[in-house]
């Protein structure tokens, strides 16, 4: 399983595969009582996925059997104990992937010659992910960053370490003293490469950076390198360089609820902008309409917000889910095709955008 998505991981799961790349999708439930019955409902949908195998005429034997068997280890892999909101799995010839998501998904079965990735771009966008980077004098640890926890990041060199151990002891028998740590080169050497190391992350993988550490450490990080610097939020914060995800977490935290309400805010002046020169759309129907044109420049979003719909051809009626033909997730279907088009997506708290249904836009033209 994997703990966060990145564009690259996005570009390498939607591209095409071998028929069949099968998708299975499941809501799932964080807390008891609620999450008893994951683990039925996904042994049923795992069984659903092979009946479909076998009795596609499309599928030979010799597949069938490959996929079912990573359907098999995917299943193997799953730890329902540590569920969030949304599962998916997918399954092609010679491969498996599980990814828990922080957002709810429809409960789906679907064989076709690409995955079905929407919800996954979906959740990327919601979960606002950033990086943080923690420093010290001999120790550098990058972070990967949702709306809501860290979690360490083993990539590259990272986390990187040096022996502290080589200080200039005859400068210390001249003058009585032990020099500082970051006035050592062998300090800014060390920091050098870590900022290096993160330029190579963020080429990547751009997203927000936080940067967190004594002040002497974030003063010589940005004396020595580039990438830290600029849009990159300081954290001044000794002793996380080699602590814990929470620690680490706490010291970023007010940083990262700061500047979500500074775009929060920001998105609801743009859409008034927009309201003003008559370049505002509102509605699942108008913007769906808007963004098959490729007109939406951004989309704000609730971060629960759902809805089911009929599409008659020219407009969406609202539907229940049962219905025959309903489309589940169109917000994610908005929200991933506003992507394809270079729109700007953002989600913001649920009530945000009272009066304009849950989903508004800007338009280009």
């Amino acid at each position: 399983m994997h703990p966060a998505l990145s564009s690259d991981d996005l570009a390498r799961l939607r591209r095409q595969r071998p028929y069949p790349a099968v998708s299975v999708l499941m809501p799932t439930h964080r807390r008891e009582p609620d999450n008893a019955q994951d683990p039925v409902r996904l042994r049923n949908l795992m069984a659903a996925a092979k009946e479909q195998l076998r009795a596609d005429p499309a599928v030979t034997r010799e597949t069938r059997i490959d996929v079912s068997e990573q359907l098999d280890r995917a299943l193997a892999e799953i730890d329902l104990g540590h569920a969030e909101d949304g599962l998916v799995v997918f399954a092609a010839p010679g491969e498996h992937e599980v990814w828990m998501l922080g957002r709810p998904v429809p409960e789906r079965v679907v064989l076709a010659d690409t995955f079905l990735t929407r919800n996954l771009v979906s959740a990327q966008a919601a979960e606002r992910p950033f990086w943080v980077l923690a420093v010290a004098s001999d120790r550098a640890s990058l972070w990967s960053g949702t709306a809501d926890r860290v979690t360490e990041e083993r990539t590259g060199p990272f986390p990187m370490s040096r022996s502290a151990e080589n200080f200039d002891a005859e400068r210390q028998e001249q003058i009585g003293d032990v020099p500082s740590t970051f006035r050592d080169e062998a300090t800014r050497h060390f920091l050098r490469e870590a900022d290096t190391a993160l330029a190579s992350v963020l080429k990547a993988d751009p997203r927000p950076l936080y940067v967190t550490g004594e002040p002497a450490a974030l003063a010589l990080l940005d004396g020595v390198g580039t990438a830290a610097k600029g849009q990159a939020v300081h954290v001044p914060r000794g002793g996380v360089a080699g602590s814990s995800a929470d620690a680490v977490w706490q010291a970023v935290r007010p940083f990262v609820e700061a500047r979500a309400e500074r775009e929060v805010s920001g998105v609801l002046e743009e859409l008034d902008r927009a309201r003003g020169r008559r370049a505002f759309a509102a509605g699942v129907d108008e913007i769906r309409q808007n963004v098959q044109t490729g007109r939406v420049a951004l989309l704000a979003v609730e971060e629960n917000y759902r809805e089911t719909v009929r599409d008659t051809g020219e407009h969406l009626l609202p539907a229940e889910p049962g219905d025959l033909d309903a489309v589940v997730d169109v917000v994610d279907e908005i929200v991933e095709k506003s992507l394809d088009t270079g729109a700007d997506v953002r989600f913001v708290p649920d009530g945000t955008l009272t009066g304009m249904g849950g989903i508004a836009s800007t338009l280009r033209y």
